[in-house]
Protein backbone atom coordinates (compact mmCIF):
# COMPACT_ATOMS: atom_id res chain seq x y z
CA UNK A 1 0.00 0.00 0.00
CA UNK A 2 1.03 3.59 -0.82
CA UNK A 3 1.76 5.58 2.01
CA UNK A 4 0.80 8.73 -0.05
CA UNK A 5 2.44 12.19 1.03
CA UNK A 6 2.52 14.54 3.39
CA UNK A 7 -0.29 16.94 2.29
CA UNK A 8 -2.34 14.27 0.91
CA UNK A 9 -1.59 11.64 3.10
CA UNK A 10 -3.90 8.53 3.03
CA UNK A 11 -5.94 9.84 0.17
CA UNK A 12 -2.65 10.24 -2.04
CA UNK A 13 -3.30 6.74 -3.30
CA UNK A 14 -5.66 8.39 -5.09
CA UNK A 15 -3.30 10.31 -7.08
CA UNK A 16 -4.97 13.05 -9.48
CA UNK A 17 -8.39 11.15 -9.46
CA UNK A 18 -11.75 11.78 -8.14
CA UNK A 19 -10.90 15.47 -7.32
CA UNK A 20 -9.87 17.32 -4.34
CA UNK A 21 -13.30 17.88 -2.17
CA UNK A 22 -13.76 13.77 -1.94
CA UNK A 23 -9.76 13.64 -1.45
CA UNK A 24 -10.27 15.92 1.67
CA UNK A 25 -13.33 14.33 2.77
CA UNK A 26 -12.07 10.85 2.50
CA UNK A 27 -8.71 11.67 4.44
CA UNK A 28 -10.31 13.37 7.11
CA UNK A 29 -12.77 10.39 7.42
CA UNK A 30 -10.15 7.72 7.41
CA UNK A 31 -7.34 9.84 9.73
CA UNK A 32 -10.13 9.81 12.72
CA UNK A 33 -11.33 6.05 11.69
CA UNK A 34 -7.78 4.80 11.74
CA UNK A 35 -6.88 6.86 14.78
CA UNK A 36 -7.14 5.13 18.84
CA UNK A 37 -10.10 6.03 20.02
CA UNK A 38 -10.60 5.78 24.53
CA UNK A 39 -12.71 2.43 25.34
CA UNK A 40 -15.94 3.98 27.42
CA UNK A 41 -15.23 0.57 29.80
CA UNK A 42 -11.46 1.01 30.94
CA UNK A 43 -10.59 4.35 29.70
CA UNK A 44 -7.39 3.86 27.93
CA UNK A 45 -6.89 4.80 24.16
CA UNK A 46 -6.86 1.43 22.45
CA UNK A 47 -10.14 1.20 20.80
CA UNK A 48 -9.52 -0.30 17.29
CA UNK A 49 -12.14 -0.61 14.44
CA UNK A 50 -12.51 -4.40 13.80
CA UNK A 51 -15.19 -4.00 11.01
CA UNK A 52 -17.83 -2.15 9.65
CA UNK A 53 -19.81 -0.54 13.10
CA UNK A 54 -17.77 -2.70 15.45
CA UNK A 55 -15.05 -1.70 17.91
CA UNK A 56 -13.15 -3.79 20.27
CA UNK A 57 -10.48 -2.21 22.88
CA UNK A 58 -6.95 -4.45 22.37
CA UNK A 59 -6.41 -3.56 26.46
CA UNK A 60 -9.16 -4.91 28.05
CA UNK A 61 -10.98 -7.17 25.10
CA UNK A 62 -14.56 -5.37 25.18
CA UNK A 63 -16.13 -5.20 21.91
CA UNK A 64 -18.79 -2.71 20.77
CA UNK A 65 -21.14 -1.48 18.11
CA UNK A 66 -21.27 2.27 17.42
CA UNK A 67 -20.73 4.38 14.44
CA UNK A 68 -19.69 3.25 11.45
CA UNK A 69 -16.25 5.34 11.01
CA UNK A 70 -16.03 6.60 14.36
CA UNK A 71 -17.26 5.29 18.19
CA UNK A 72 -17.80 8.50 19.52
CA UNK A 73 -21.62 8.66 19.44
CA UNK A 74 -23.83 9.67 22.53
CA UNK A 75 -24.35 6.02 23.73
CA UNK A 76 -23.11 2.51 23.24
CA UNK A 77 -26.01 0.92 21.41
CA UNK A 78 -25.12 -2.95 22.00
CA UNK A 79 -22.05 -4.42 24.01
CA UNK A 80 -21.18 -7.77 22.33
CA UNK A 81 -19.94 -10.52 24.87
Amino acid sequence: MSKGTEKSGVAGRFGARYGVIARNRTKVIETSQRRNHECPVCHHAAVRRMSLGVWGCRRCGAKYTAGAYSPDVREIVTKIE
